[in-house]
């Protein structure tokens, strides 16, 4: 676990905005369907959040392995160092929480379709999801990311070229190609006419969406070879980042773009487009080391329980709080106040499991 006066507080910032994110979107299943600004606003939240969390690791694990690749002799035990340490910080969580979610269907009465793929992160490999623990789409993606990139690596750095940062470079576009290729291909085989539908094949289908991650990566490759670029031109990356989430958000419409109009741009372009936008963010909230202030308390807490408020958020609490008090019939008061019950209960049960669990187990990990 990286010591608090080591943490980067611009990408805590960012980790606890993406969380939030997440948890603004699921809270709408508290409200009646809106066309108001602010329910549209955070249903693009639950899409940005999950986006943002795939580039910020990207980035985290790119640094980790362009430093081992480059300096060091990059061989199967560094590979399984490398997975060791990412397993300890994802594994422990996502078992306790998928055993949780079965517990729970079953002492419901609900029936799970598939159960044994999720212990293999295969629910949405090339397809969509069951409908069970449905935010674990992202954590298959990241695991397959996790032995992905390692192993390509190592095999092509068997061939002892030389200039081992354009070798990591190569495979990092070479990958990017190959599942840019895969949406190339849903296109042309697919038929989309609304975004739900999008949003449950394409966007959440592990073999279209690994590039994501590598974007991240790609960042990380970026950061270390240009860094004099990254810190000079930091408040630009950031604007022009800005700039094409404003564009997305509002160009949509404008410039004939919606899913219906122009499926080739949701399919093949939007994705990609939306990665790099987070990436542009990174050269500033990175350079951000430090705050000062009170507020930087919360923040780094958020950040650091982010991954445990992810899992237990919405599958867990929300279902449950909703299966024993319908919400379909509280006035608006009545609304906010359940609404308030169930962030209160999320973010505190969410430090429980980080703080006597997750943490722990870090901690081991590290003194290894």
């Amino acid at each position: 676990m990286v010591n608090s006066q080591n943490r980067i507080f611009g990408l805590d910032v960012l980790r606890a905005t993406a969380i939030l994110m997440v948890v603004c979107s699921h809270v709408l299943w508290i409200y009646p369907k809106s066309d108001s600004f602010i329910y549209l606003l955070f249903e693009l939240f639950g899409f940005w959040g999950v986006e943002l969390f795939f580039v910020l690791s990207g980035f985290l694990i790119g640094s980790i392995l362009y430093k081992t690749f480059v300096n060091e002799n990059f061989n199967l035990k560094s590979v399984f160092h490398f997975l060791k340490r990412r397993w300890f910080r994802t594994l422990p969580n996502y078992y306790l929480v998928l055993l949780l979610n079965i517990l729970i269907a079953f002492f419901l009465g609900f029936s799970i379709e598939n159960i044994g793929i999720y212990f293999f992160f295969l629910q949405n490999f090339s397809s969509k999801s069951p409908a069970f623990f449905p935010e674990s789409w992202s954590l298959s993606i990241e695991d397959f990311t996790y032995l992905l990139l390692p192993f390509s690596l190592f095999i092509i750095g068997l061939t002892k070229v030389k200039n081992k940062s354009k070798l990591f470079l190569l495979v990092i576009l070479a990958l990017i190609l190959v599942f840019w290729t895969n949406k190339f291909y849903y296109h042309s085989h697919h038929t989309i006419s609304n975004l739900s539908e999008w949003n449950l094949n394409l966007k959440s289908v592990l073999i279209y969406r690994i590039d994501a991650i590598l974007i991240g990566v790609l960042a990380a490759w970026a950061y270390f070879n240009y860094s004099g670029i990254w810190i000079k031109f930091k408040s630009l990356f950031a604007l022009i980042g800005f700039g094409i989430l404003f564009f997305l958000m509002f160009g949509i419409i404008p410039f004939n773009l919606t899913i219906e109009q122009n499926p080739f741009f949701w399919n093949v372009l939007y994705l990609p487009i939306t990665s790099v936008a987070f990436a542009f963010l990174l050269p500033f909230f990175s350079e951000w080391k430090s705050f000062l202030n009170p507020l930087s308390n919360p923040v780094e807490l958020i950040s650091k329980i982010s991954y445990s408020v992810y899992l237990l958020h919405y599958s867990i609490i929300l279902q449950l709080l909703k299966f024993f008090m319908d919400t379909s019939h509280m006035s608006i008061t009545e609304r906010h106040f359940f609404t308030l019950i169930y962030l209160t209960i999320t973010f505190l049960l969410s430090y429980i499991l980080y703080r006597f669990y997750e943490k722990p187990i870090m901690n081991w990990r590290d003194n290894k």
